[in-house]
Formats: C-alpha cells, structure tokens, sequence
C-alpha cells in the first residue's frame, strides 16, 4: 500500500480563498491608493479602507453563497431526476451505465458485470458518479465557500489596510502599492503551490493585474483629486 496525494478535495475551498484574497489586496489597495492619489487626509483614507475591508468581506460571502447555493440546487435537482428515472426505468439505466463503462474502454461483458454490481450495490450512487459527474470532492458547499471567501478577504484587506495605518501618510500610495503587489505575489505562489500549477505564471498573472487595477484607480483618483 501507499499513499498518494491529490489536490481534487482541495479545488472547493482554494477557490474561493485564493479569489477571496486577491480580491482583498486589491479592491482595498487600489482604494486606498485611489483616496490617497486624491490627497486625501489619513482620517479619509483609513474609512475608505476599513470600508472596503468590510462591505468586500460582506460582499464576497453573499456573492459566493449565492452562485455556489445555485450549483448545489442544480445538482439536487439532477440527482432528484436520475433517481426518478431509476424508479421508472431501471433497465434502460443498466443498460445506460454500461454504455459508459463500454466507452471508456472495457469490453461489453465486462461492462455488463461491472453496471449490474455496481447497480445492486448503490445504483444512485452509481449514476451519480458516472453519469451526472458528481463526486464527494467536487459536490457544492455554499457554506464553506461563504466562510472561505469572507475570511480569505478579509486577510487580504487587511494586508494594505495595516501598511496605510502604519506608514506616514506622505508614503501612504507608495508603500501600500508595494504592500499589495508583494502579497500578491506571495498569494500567487502559494495558490499555485497548493493547486500543483506553474509558480512563476501564477505570480505573474495575479501581480500585472494587481497593479493594472492600482494603476487605473490611482489615476482616477489623481484626476477628480486635481479637480476638487
């Protein structure tokens, strides 16, 4: 015997920590560095901040409840339909099941044996699996995406939040951007290194659009701040 290691249990919750995340660091980074481009005071700057933190991290597990809750009530609803089928028609679904085992390679007879024991073991479970594509590590959980986005966000947000806090506010923009952008690299990484993916191009992707988003609000912020 011995033991291997996947990463399919681990793609619900990674999901929803990594978006949350990123999410974080930049929503709250690019308006932190939006206000403070708009020569805000540090009064103005931290509400925006402590603000976003909050409204993101509300925003993130509602959001997220919402579209995976959608997932699971689709799912629900096709395991609610193969059931009715196999009550209705348990000969077409051997029949059926044993189609799929034949086209992923077995032979006929095989295929046969394999749909009939797997049908007098747990044919829903059968059906579920093989047909509809459901398993126990990709089912939806809208609570534990919920709680993993709204928690992963606010980790983030509070990473810009805590260095526009600390630094002078004459160093607020600067520090906070290079805050961000280097969290984000970390997150990029250990996002990549949890999922099994390339590093380097997962660091790459988060930080460019890490800083596009700064770059464009700081803009933003500079030209209605000029304006006022």
């Amino acid at each position: 015997m011995h033991r291997e290691r996947h990463i399919g249990d681990r793609v619900g919750w990674l999901r929803a920590a990594v978006l949350g995340a990123n999410d974080g660091i930049v929503s709250t980074a690019s308006l932190i560095v939006g206000v403070a481009a708009a020569e805000a005071g540090r009064s103005g700057i931290l509400v925006a901040g402590v603000a976003g933190l909050v409204a993101g991290a509300m925003s993130m597990a509602a959001g997220e409840y919402v579209s995976v809750s959608s997932q699971a009530d689709a799912e629900k609803a096709d395991i609610e339909r193969e059931r009715a089928e196999l009550a209705a028609s348990p000969d077409s679904e051997l029949r059926e099941l044993s189609g799929f085992y034949t086209a992923r390679g077995l032979t006929p007879d095989l295929a046969d044996e394999v749909a009939r024991q797997l049908t007098a073991t747990d044919a829903l479970a059968a059906h579920v699996q093989d047909e509809l594509g459901i398993s126990g590590t990709s089912i939806a959980r809208p609570i534990q995406a919920a709680f993993a986005s709204a928690v992963s966000f606010s980790i983030g947000a509070a990473v810009p939040l805590i260095v526009a806090i600390a630094a002078p506010l004459s160093l607020t923009l600067s520090t906070v951007t290079a805050a961000a952008v280097l969290s984000l690299a970390f997150l990029g990484a250990v996002g990549a290194k949890v999922g099994g993916a390339p590093i380097l191009k997962a660091v790459l992707r988060v930080t460019i659009w890490g800083v596009v988003a700064m770059a464009i609000t700081a803009g933003i912020g500079k030209m209605f701040g000029a304006v006022v």
